[in-house]
């Protein structure tokens, strides 16, 4: 009796099938992702060449990169790379894997940006002149903010800041495969202290962007396996109330922001009355709840 081959799509189906049985959210995505990754394809390759049959080889990958996501390893980490904002970033157990929700944070604070070279003066004899801007991503953790930020507005210099070495060391990373490496400057510390000499001396800033840790210790261990097992709790634990760096954090920005400048920073789904009172309670008279696209509250956005 002859075997039928393990095509490309008879793959797919036996992973999408196994993803399913176990509760996982995207089985479909996920085998997609792990084919494309074991087979070194793009994933619209896979819908081409569907009959494809897999060699030994590559039929041994799958099987391996199957076997780390049915112990709940993250995709992201398997594959070593997530998108965000229309740019792949690499990510491993170092740091969390990007959320698509987070790019609120990324519209907001270009929506507020002016426009860019708003501020020049044209005329036949002199070219239109960049105004340099200051920005200041806290936790960066993978890079995501503050990359995204200096990527997609030139004018933009960005501080970037998180607390694991780590953590910095994958954002490095990912500012020199996106060629972002000559205005992100990286700095090591928890919150503003790392500026805090340069805070003290007058450096302002025109834009603070954060997605900091904002779970609640006692919820934790109540996280989806993905994100309990394999992602960095010091990335996740916002103490016992979720908001213990989120509270200095919106202090410090007040201080740390010039006159005019824009605040937006990711929290959870259910904090967006306490964070709205600590950002008027900072100095904040301008400063609303914005949801995601699933309606929760999740960004503060605040202008000083």
């Amino acid at each position: 009796m002859t075997t039928q081959p393990w095509t490309i799509a008879r793959v797919q189906e036996w992973i999408r099938k196994d993803f399913a049985s176990r509760g996982f959210a995207s089985p479909r995505l996920e085998a997609d992702l792990l084919v494309c990754h074991a087979v070194g394809l793009r994933r619209v390759d896979l819908y081409v060449r569907f009959d494809q049959p897999l060699t030994p080889d590559e039929l041994a990958r799958v099987r391996a990169l199957v076997e780390r996501r049915r112990k709940h390893e993250p995709v992201a980490y398997i594959t070593g790379s997530r998108g965000f904002y229309e740019r792949l970033f690499k990510v491993d157990p170092r740091v969390l894997v990007p959320r698509p929700e987070t790019e609120l944070v990324i519209e907001l604070a270009l929506e507020a940006l002016p426009p860019l070279g708003a501020e020049a003066s044209v005329s036949d004899v002199a070219p239109a002149v960049t105004t340099t801007r200051r920005a200041l991503d806290v936790g960066t953790g993978s890079g995501i903010l503050a990359i995204t930020l200096a990527c997609e507005r030139e004018d933009l210099t960005v501080d970037a800041i998180d607390l694991s070495e780590d953590a910095l060391a994958v954002a490095r990373g990912n500012a020199e495969d996106l060629g972002a490496a000559s205005r992100v400057r990286f700095l090591r510390g928890s919150l503003f202290e790392p500026v805090e000499k340069e805070l003290a001396e007058g450096l302002r800033y025109a834009l603070i962007v954060s997605n900091p840790p904002y779970i609640a210790t006692r919820e934790i261990e109540s996280l989806m396996p993905d994100v309990r097992l394999h992602e960095p709790h010091m990335a996740l634990d916002g103490g016992e109330s979720g908001l213990a760096l989120i509270e200095p954090l919106v202090r410090g920005a007040h201080r740390a922001l010039e006159d005019g400048g824009f605040f937006a920073m990711e929290f959870g789904h259910d904090q967006g009355p306490a964070v709205l009172a600590l950002a008027r309670a900072a100095g904040f008279a301008e400063a609303a709840i914005k949801k995601d696209l699933a309606g929760h509250d999740r960004v503060l956005a605040a202008r000083r």
